[in-house]
C-alpha cells in the first residue's frame, strides 16, 4: 500500500504571505486611484467655488441672508484622468449664484477634460407673508402682514422683503396664513373715488392756482384720472398726487 505524504504549512510563513499580498493589493488601489481624479475631488472644488460665489453675491447685492448649498451625489464609478494642474471652476447656469445652478469643473493640465456638477442653492431670507387670511381687494393694514424665513430660491413669482412696499396696497387675490405675498397679488388701492370732491391744482414756477373739482373716476397715487372742474365745468385730466387733491400741469 502506498504512503499519502501530507505537507503541512508553517502558520508564520503563511501570515505573511496574506500580508505581503494585502499590501501590494493596497499599493495597486493607491496607484490606481492617484491616476484618477476621484468624485469627491469635484465636489470638494464646486463646494468651495460656490460658497466663494454666493459670499460675493450677497455683499455685492448688500442682502442679508444665510444660505445652503446641496450638491448632487456623482456616479462612484466616474474615471477622470488625474490633473496635473489645480481645477478650474465657473458658473455654467444661471447668472447668479441661486438656486439650481451648474458648475463647470475643467482640468487645464496634459490631459485636459471638463465635467458639469448640479447643486442647490438654497438663499433663506424675511419675507412679507400673510398672518391672517386676506380677501381679495382688501387694503392691507400692519395687522394682516407679518416677516417670515423663506427658501426665495424657490418663490418663482417674487417675494417682498420690506412692509413699506405692501402697507395700503390692494391685494388683487386672497391669501391665507404664511402664504407669501409676491408682487403680483398687489396693485396701488384707490385713494380718490369716482364723485370724490378734489382740490385741483394748477401751477408752474410762478402761478399756483387751486379750484374746486370733481373726480370722475377712481384712482391710486400717481395716476391720471378724468376731473370735472366745478368753477367752469369743464372736464380735465389731472394727476393724483394724494387723498382728495389732483395736479395739472400748466
Amino acid at each position: 500500500m502506498s504512503k499519502q505524504t501530507t505537507f503541512f504549512r508553517h502558520p508564520c510563513k503563511t501570515l505573511r504571505q496574506a500580508f505581503l499580498l494585502a499590501t501590494l493589493c493596497g499599493l495597486s488601489q493607491l496607484a490606481d486611484s492617484a491616476s484618477y481624479t476621484r468624485p469627491e475631488q469635484l465636489i470638494d472644488a464646486t463646494r468651495a467655488f460656490l460658497e466663494r460665489e454666493v459670499t460675493d453675491y450677497l455683499q455685492s447685492s448688500q442682502i442679508e441672508a444665510r444660505h445652503e448649498i446641496e450638491l448632487n451625489r456623482l456616479d462612484p464609478r466616474l474615471r477622470l484622468a488625474a490633473c496635473n494642474q489645480a481645477l478650474t471652476t465657473r458658473l455654467e447656469s444661471p447668472a447668479q449664484p441661486v438656486g439650481r445652478t451648474t458648475v463647470r469643473v475643467s482640468c487645464e493640465g496634459s490631459s485636459p477634460w471638463s465635467v458639469f456638477v448640479p447643486a442647490h442653492v438654497h438663499l433663506f431670507r424675511e419675507v412679507i407673508v400673510a398672518r391672517r387670511p386676506l380677501t381679495r381687494e382688501s387694503v392691507i393694514e400692519q395687522a394682516d402682514i407679518t416677516l417670515a424665513e423663506r427658501d426665495v430660491s424657490t418663490l418663482t413669482q417674487g417675494y417682498l422683503t420690506s412692509f413699506d412696499q405692501v402697507l395700503g396696497n390692494k391685494i388683487t387675490r386672497s391669501a391665507q396664513p404664511d402664504q407669501v405675498l409676491p408682487p403680483t397679488y398687489l396693485s396701488a388701492a384707490e385713494i380718490v373715488r369716482k364723485g370724490d370732491q378734489v382740490v385741483i391744482s394748477a401751477k408752474n414756477s410762478t402761478i399756483n392756482v387751486r379750484m374746486p373739482g370733481e373726480a370722475l373716476s377712481d384712482g391710486a397715487l400717481g395716476a391720471q384720472i378724468r376731473v370735472k372742474n366745478q368753477r367752469s365745468g369743464r372736464t380735465i385730466k389731472a394727476r393724483i398726487v394724494g387723498p382728495g387733491h389732483v395736479e395739472v400741469a400748466m
